[in-house]
């Protein structure tokens, strides 16, 4: 009998399946989300780690670090209970997620030529339509991946491009999202931007769109992604799995693609 797992395993070892990471490096000017000041006096910490030991008289054999940041820093998973729309959800934090949540097949949704003609650009209904003519219908529970090679500025003040107005940076019509969630049942939506909503947000209808109907339908987020110019529209595995916090709203984590090297 055959066992498709060591298939697997023997792809990766032969090179038929390349592993491909969508992370970016946790640092101290990894750029982070900062609510506009009417939504609270208060903001995530940004990423910084202490050296406790470096095989030295404080610790003669081991080297390890104390890290301190926010759950949502870098590329990280939002849960549901992220949001005031999914907190009743049953099974909605890192800790209680199903585990094969973390584990399903991704598409890309290539936006590349709109975001760079328009720095607020909005993913719409009629444009995953378009994309689904083309490519297939998008698939029931997995990850929808808005690939708009935001994650190119490396410079962090270009990444977040904040102005006076606030952020600038490509988003979701809330029709998308509506469409994504309720008539393609998806596991979530990632984009390569410092959060899954538009930079514009706070002013769109719903408010933060992304996340108020996201999570009210009880699914999930991926934010800085990078290397997306690396999958196929069609045919990767993503795998991306959040620290289990205890009752955690979400979690810096490694996001890693498997990508069949034929395509």
């Amino acid at each position: 009998m055959s066992n498709p797992l060591l298939e697997v395993a023997a792809d990766l070892l032969s090179g038929a399946i390349k592993v491909v990471d969508l992370s970016v490096t946790l640092k101290s000017d990894t750029p982070i989300l900062q609510l506009p000041e009417e939504f609270g006096w208060k903001n995530a910490w940004p990423f910084s780690m202490e050296e406790i030991s470096r095989y030295d008289e404080r610790g003669p054999a081991w080297y390890w670090n104390n890290i301190k940041c926010g759950e949502h820093t870098g590329t990280h998973f939002d849960a549901p209970i992220h949001w005031v729309t999914g907190k009743d959800h049953e099974n909605h934090a890192t800790d209680t997620l199903p585990p094969a949540t973390f584990v399903a097949p991704c598409v890309v949704i290539d936006a590349t030529a709109d975001a760079a003609a328009d720095e607020d650009f909005l993913l719409t209904r009629e444009y995953l339509e378009n994309w689904e003519a083309t490519h297939g219908q998008i698939p029931q529970r997995s990850w929808v991946l808005y690939r708009t090679d935001w994650s190119k500025r490396s410079d962090p003040e270009s990444f977040l491009n904040r102005r006076e107005d606030g952020n600038h940076n490509p988003g979701w019509d809330p029709a998308a999202i509506t469409f994504l969630a309720e008539e393609r049942d998806v596991t979530g939506v990632g984009t390569e931007t410092v959060g899954t909503d538009a930079g514009q947000a706070a002013a769109q209808d719903p408010m933060f769109p992304c996340h108020n109907l996201m999570h009210g339908a009880n699914k999930c987020g991926l934010a800085s992604l990078c290397n997306l110019d690396q999958l196929p529209p069609t045919g990767a595995i993503l795998i991306a799995a959040p620290l289990k916090i205890q009752n955690g709203s979400g979690s810096p984590c490694r996001v890693i693609a498997l990508v069949p090297t034929a395509q």
